[in-house]
């Protein structure tokens, strides 16, 4: 029989609030879906919604239900009856900068204060708009070209909403979020600091 592989799961939003935690760690067979790892969580938490209220992300994307899940993923699932749109922001690492090609990115974080940062510019888009739900997640790290850096998803009731809720939190995010992009490029590295490049070690 082969081991079992470990799966951690995020809830956000009144799935938090259902199952009782922001996180939870999982042991299941190599091969599992997004739909497994689902199902037994809702075998483990009764008040848990079926899949069709639900969307999942696998490792800051979105994906389909049928995806297999490796060691040490992520699984996130968001859940919101009343909203008529989900809008989501990925932000990519792309392949040039300046006019430079670009072999990929570092980024680094004060993680202790960039989490209740993020949180205090989710509950800021709560406040602005009060039926809005919202994700969000930003890597640390070497990211190769064409890899997810950040995601912001947000659901609303009405698509307007959705897309300035989430455009909003994405500004907010960059503008008051201490983490930073080193960018390594044909011509050296630079820390990207708003519009400006400076050269790093």
């Amino acid at each position: 029989m082969a081991l079992a592989i470990a799966v951690r799961v995020r809830f956000f939003a009144r799935l938090r609030e259902l199952a009782g935690n922001e996180t939870e760690s999982l042991q299941v067979q190599p091969g599992s879906s997004l739909e497994h790892v689902y199902d037994t969580l809702r075998g483990k938490h009764a008040g848990v919604p079926p899949r069709e209220s639900v969307r999942a992300a696998l490792n800051q994307e979105f994906a389909d239900w049928s995806a297999e899940v490796a060691n040490g993923d992520e699984e996130a699932v968001v859940t919101h009856t009343g909203a008529g749109a989900i809008c989501t922001f990925s932000g990519i690492v792309r392949d040039s900068s300046r006019g430079q090609s670009v072999t990929h990115l570092d980024y680094e974080a004060y993680a202790e204060m960039a989490v209740p940062q993020m949180r205090k510019i989710g509950q800021e888009i709560k406040d602005r708009w009060p039926e809005a739900r919202v994700a969000m997640a930003h890597r640390t790290g070497h990211l190769a070209i064409g890899e997810v850096s950040v995601v912001v998803a947000v659901s609303c009731p009405h698509r307007a909403e959705a897309f300035e809720a989430c455009r909003w939190g994405i500004d907010r995010l960059k503008e008051s979020v201490p983490i930073w992009k080193k960018e390594h490029a044909t011509d050296g590295t630079f820390w990207i600091e708003g519009d400006t490049a400076k050269p790093g070690v």
